[in-house]
């Protein structure tokens, strides 16, 4: 199963404008400037922050596992200049903040909300470290990166020992710094954001962005159940010429729904048997079943896709396995991280005989289209 959720608050705290708030902005930034000798090195980080209140009572009454992953997912919005492998970092906020009204070009600067120098602004002069301008201040026992190869892409960085430690207590949730490797006030020479090389500007959509782009965290869960009852597996050879298709899809959903989904594959020309009065078209037989231990082989698997952009919403993995009950195979979804008033699409990968050398993938994707409304 997969659920979403989007940012309560995040901004960009720019360390060349210590005091400037962009709450409001559509981007966020983690730059890197310098003059033409390599000297005054100046950049930004992101905070960002979810309320993670309904995840954890969800947890608690067991409707999302306990053993959860959580990825942070933030979407590429044209960065400058990225030219070499690196890597960005998230790290759990010691301290609370105000994320602010102020937009990057304002002028005067918006100086009211999280800053480099302050978590609330002028007026109460809060310093994230008495009297220093330090770009925020984390813990650093618990920590999440992901790397970047010579270029960008969106980020699906896997955040979950830092989510453990909010949900178990310790730590308060604050939210999430993102970074390059770099020290407070930024004073080592000797990581990515004091070295004096130029590592280019990272752009991600915000909150506030008008796009369908804005940042999610995911939870991602296996919530297979496998109980076939009296029904029996289509045979290899059954499987190597399926029909596969959904019953009952709707055309919409509600943007907060919860659904069952049934899915059916049966032989392409079943062998018709005189002894049995029904159709043998309608005589449900179940897929290959997979598990947790061994993602990506053996199983039945979803994915979903927005029509338009092809952008992939549910990869195939641990939380899209198809189950099974005494009707036939089925998967739940929730429809509330989706963005309404859009198109998507399921499309599905069957795999069987997997470590065997008759092993078979086939995907499906005849048109499942369907809309989520407000």
């Amino acid at each position: 199963m997969h659920y979403f959720i989007f940012p309560d608050a995040d901004t960009t705290m720019y360390q060349a404008s210590a005091s400037r708030n962009t709450g409001l902005d559509e981007i966020l930034q983690i730059d890197k400037s310098m003059n033409a000798s390599g000297g005054n090195v100046r950049v930004s980080r992101i905070l960002m922050k979810f309320d993670l209140a309904y995840i954890s009572q969800s947890m608690h009454r067991g409707t999302i596992a306990r053993d959860a992953k959580f990825y942070l997912n933030m979407y590429d919005a044209n960065p400058v200049n990225i030219n070499y492998s690196q890597s960005l970092y998230a790290y759990p906020v010691s301290q609370s903040w105000v994320v602010g009204q102020g937009f990057l070009g304002d002028s005067p600067a918006t100086q009211e909300g999280a800053s480099w120098a302050y978590r609330d602004g002028l007026t109460a002069k809060n310093y994230w470290v008495s009297g220093s301008e330090t770009g925020g201040t984390w813990y650093t026992s618990s920590y999440s990166s992901q790397s970047f190869a010579y270029g960008t892409t969106d980020m699906r960085m896997d955040v979950t020992p830092i989510v453990s430690k909010w949900m178990d207590k310790t730590y308060e949730n604050e939210g999430f710094i993102i970074k390059r490797s770099g020290s407070l006030s930024n004073t080592d020479t000797s990581t990515d954001e004091g070295s004096t090389d130029r590592l280019g500007n990272f752009k991600f959509f915000s909150s506030n962005t008008h796009t369908i782009y804005p940042p999610k965290l995911e939870v991602e869960w296996y919530d297979t159940v496998w109980n076939t009852g009296s029904l029996s597996a289509l045979s290899s050879t059954q499987l190597e010429d399926m029909v596969f298709y959904m019953k009952a899809l709707r055309p919409e959903y509600k943007e907060k729904s919860k659904t069952k989904f049934r899915v059916v594959g049966r032989e392409r020309y079943p062998t018709k048997s005189y002894s049995n009065t029904a159709s043998e078209y309608l005589t449900a037989k179940y897929l290959p079943s997979g598990s947790k231990a061994n993602i990506g082989k053996d199983g039945a698997y979803y994915s979903i896709l927005d029509t338009q952009t092809e952008d992939v919403i549910v990869p195939y993995g641990t939380g899209s396995l198809i189950s099974c009950d005494s009707t036939g195979n089925y998967f739940n979804f929730w429809m509330n991280g989706l963005q309404s008033e859009r198109y998507y699409k399921f499309e599905f990968k069957v795999v069987s005989g997997s470590n065997t050398s008759e092993e078979t993938i086939q995907y499906f994707d005849d048109d499942f289209v369907f809309k989520v409304v407000r």
